[in-house]
């Protein structure tokens, strides 16, 4: 099992030269991201029941998928940096393979893959391109519930604050005006998203 001891925390900025990419495709997806536990599959699951494509967290499905294959935990994950590199390519497939007309929630996008990158101490400047083939039409974050390991998380909470920082800096330098969603019971963060969107008339 992975503990703070084994993140490696790189803090490194991204390239400011690499940010001027232009982006190649505008889309109508909206991501909802976030630290481990702050509720993603909870609110991505609700979007869906309302009647909107969902695609659910590719990181996740893949561990599940890979359990009941009789896999365990800590041989999927033997290597974070491996891990790290399979869903970065397993989450630009879908999103590839998906139409950039439909509104669609994606919960997490490729650039989270940049923060993961870092907390194992990997320069994530050298996936940096792979952010700029699709725009996103919005960025949601949640704020967090107190970290919980379950069958696919095993972060930590200092790992989990890492993240929660550098998800939140990287759509920023991305050109991103991430919405912080507070903690709030499941139906109200609904709520919260939706209206935001309607507002914009993004739905």
């Amino acid at each position: 099992m992975i503990n703070h001891q084994d993140y490696k925390f790189l803090t490194t900025d991204l390239d400011p030269a690499l940010l001027s990419t232009p982006f190649e495709i505008q889309t109508r997806w909206h991501v909802i991201t976030g630290a481990p536990c702050s509720g993603k599959t909870t609110l991505i699951d609700l979007v869906a029941r309302k009647g909107f494509q969902t695609i659910p967290e590719v990181g996740r499905e893949y561990v599940e998928r890979e359990i009941a294959r009789g896999r365990k935990l800590d041989e999927i994950r033997a290597s974070e940096i491996i891990f790290s590199n399979v869903i970065k390519e397993l989450t630009l497939a879908i999103e590839r393979g998906s139409r950039p007309e439909d509104v669609i929630f994606l919960d997490r996008a490729v650039p989270d893959c940049l923060a993961y990158h870092r907390m194992h101490g990997v320069d994530p400047n050298i996936i940096l391109r792979d952010c700029f083939h699709h725009r996103y039409a919005s960025v949601f974050i949640l704020n967090r519930f107190p970290t919980q390991k379950d069958c696919a998380r095993i972060e930590d909470d200092a790992a989990a604050e890492f993240l929660d920082e550098w998800l939140a800096r990287d759509y920023s330098s991305l050109g991103y005006d991430a919405v912080r969603v507070p903690v709030l019971p499941p139906e109200e963060r609904l709520a919260f998203v939706l209206e935001r969107l309607a507002e914009q008339g993004l739905i």
